[in-house]
């Protein structure tokens, strides 16, 4: 299986960089992980709706650049689905079964995904319905592939 995060922004604080490449070297028994980060855009303070909807646009569009054509898209979005952690081990068993080889799960910036990243992705995933620092939401999504495979494979983690 490889897991792909399509992402928009570099990772600066080091904490995160840390917890990063914590659940990256974990997740290495189970896939093959990939990150691809596409440059972020500077949003004006006051931006206009438009505004903020061209930048989105941007950085969709260097999203859409790095996303395979032939892989799963899991799109991280408000209003996607919230499965609990076994509802999402189950998604991702589910997805292997049917013969997909590749996911790529993609986080926007700090003002979302655009419309076209939405429409193309096979499935819409939320966290919760509260709004998270797109940089932690890597973190917390990498642990939760890593806490998906100890599901998966009938393995012990913390509750």
């Amino acid at each position: 299986m490889k897991i792909t995060i399509a992402c928009v922004g570099k990772i600066k604080e080091k904490y995160l960089q840390e917890g990063i490449q914590e659940y990256s070297k974990r997740l290495k028994r189970y896939c093959t992980l990939q990150i691809l980060e596409v440059p972020d855009e500077k949003t004006p303070e006051g931006a206009s709706a438009s505004e903020e909807a061209a930048i989105r646009d941007r950085e969709g569009e260097r999203l859409l650049k790095v996303i395979p054509a032939n892989a799963f898209l899991i799109a991280l979005a408000i209003d996607g689905d919230a499965p609990d952690s076994i509802q999402l081990s189950k998604r991702i068993s589910a997805l292997t079964v049917r013969g997909i080889s590749h996911i790529v799960f993609v986080i926007g910036g700090s003002l979302g995904l655009s419309g076209q990243i939405l429409q193309k992705a096979d499935w819409k995933l939320s966290f919760s319905r509260m709004t998270f620092p797109h940089q932690l939401m890597r973190m917390i999504l990498l642990e939760q592939i890593y806490r998906s495979f100890r599901i998966i494979h009938h393995e012990p983690y913390h509750k």
